[in-house]
């Protein structure tokens, strides 16, 4: 963490104030997640009770909230490009996010939905304009632009490792509302480094029009546009992958996997297993990115198609682990821990390869008045991808696990391989970015 802010230092003043508002807004984004379907699932008369719902229906819920959360982004970055700017935009999502949040810990039905509704409203306009804040940091050639991306995106993972483990504790353990409470001041303290450092972004004048892809962008812009949507739809699988992570594969930790350490005595809190995918991007992050550099120092292909491609195919070679430990429970009743441990493993290796990529190749694709409304697709197909994984995730009810996990390996092998194929022309639309 000392080296990581030593190195800060040698970029923009403003990152350290991004990098500490979405460690905490994330911290409270996915201590939230971790504990979201376990407590839907828990009986009323648990001595930790929750809502009771069945695991389809907890998943069913999940897919939306996820989707909704990112795809409220596309009206979040409008309002941040075309009627606000994008720094006012994340201080008022900071503000619905700090209120929805605490929503959450009053043990009241009706405010646990209000709750995810102000959320959802929260992230939708702080997250397309953070990011955009981020790249705004940087000049056009700039190249400590990808390094700076990478730093923020390892700031996530500071707040989703931390949130794991300290809120899916105490949600499990004393009270679910309690967890819920802890999401809540983490979100408090993110928007007071916020609002701490607002003076170091520059103010972006207001513009009223509104948002029209027309005939005004140049040839070039255009194309880089196809080729963000193009992208975006091969990101869909990617993210309806990954984001079994909160819904299948947590519930699958909570009730199929024997989490019990007999040597102390011990049964690991199934949330805990969300916060392996956040310590492996720490600890690997800056790995996988010299690698990148590597390759392109030898002039071998390395491209951001390219990256997202193999973080697909590597991804889907993640549930394989999946696909083993479902054969396991069905034969012991459960599974070992160590499945999942190397599923997250696979996981986290092709999250690094396209995750961090995409965020700043969206800010050098984007038509510059256009920034944060792109970003907000981008976010969007996020979104999309949580939908997905949901769909997915309650088909196993029907289908059971071990279809669902091979399913899943198969679908991301035939898309990473196929724009693996067609990589060549499609790079080609970005116009000199993307080599």
């Amino acid at each position: 963490m000392l080296g990581l802010l030593a190195e800060i230092k040698n970029h923009p003043k403003g990152l350290l104030t991004l990098f500490l508002t979405e460690l905490w807004e994330r911290f409270s984004y996915y201590g939230m997640r971790a504990i979201l379907v376990l407590y839907l699932v828990s009986e009323h008369n648990n001595s930790n009770p929750g809502l009771g719902w069945s695991n389809s229906d907890a998943i069913k819920l999940y897919g939306w909230y996820t989707a909704l959360v990112y795809l409220a982004c596309i009206p979040g970055g409008i309002i941040g490009d075309k009627f606000l700017n994008n720094r006012d935009a994340v201080t008022i999502g900071g503000v619905f996010l700090c209120i929805g949040h605490l929503t959450l810990a009053i043990q009241n039905q009706s405010f646990f939905f209000i709750g995810l509704i102000l959320i959802i409203t929260g992230v939708g306009l702080l997250k397309p304009n953070i990011s955009t804040l981020v790249g705004n940091l940087y000049k056009e050639n700039d190249n400590r632009r990808d390094q700076g991306f990478t730093i923020f995106y390892i700031g996530i993972n500071f707040g989703a490792f931390f949130s794991s483990l300290i809120v899916g504790y105490i949600g499990e353990v004393y009270g679910w509302h309690y967890g819920f409470s802890l999401a809540g001041f983490g979100m408090l303290i993110g928007q007071y480094f916020f609002l701490k450092g607002k003076t170091n972004f520059k103010e972006i004048k207001v513009k009223k029009k509104l948002l029209n892809f027309d005939s005004s962008f140049s040839l070039v812009e255009r194309d880089r546009i196809k080729l963000i949507v193009i992208s975006s739809f091969i990101l869909i699988i990617f993210w309806a992958s990954f984001e079994q992570a909160g819904g299948l594969m947590n519930l699958y930790a909570f009730e199929k996997t024997d989490r019990n350490l007999d040597f102390i005595n011990f049964e690991v809190p199934a949330s805990w297993f969300q916060s392996i995918n956040p310590l492996m991007i720490i600890l690997l992050g800056f790995q996988i990115s010299a690698f990148w550099v590597f390759l392109a120092k030898k002039r071998i292909i390395s491209s951001s198609l390219f990256k997202i491609s193999v973080g697909i195919i590597i991804m889907g070679l993640g549930f394989v682990f999946m696909y083993f430990a479902s054969l396991e429970s069905q034969v012991f009743g459960k599974s070992s821990m160590y499945w999942l441990v190397l599923a997250y493993l696979f996981h986290t290796i092709g999250e690094l390869c396209a995750s961090p990529v995409i965020l700043s190749y969206i800010t050098k694709l984007s038509p510059k008045k256009l920034v944060a409304s792109i970003m907000g697709i981008y976010f969007a197909t996020i979104g999309l991808g949580n939908k997905l994984a949901g769909t997915i995730g309650e088909s196993s009810g029907n289908l059971g696990e071990t279809v669902i996990f091979l399913g899943i390996t198969m679908l991301c092998l035939v898309v990473g391989f196929t724009t693996i194929f067609f990589h060549k022309k499609l790079i080609k639309l970005s116009h000199g970015i993307d080599n």
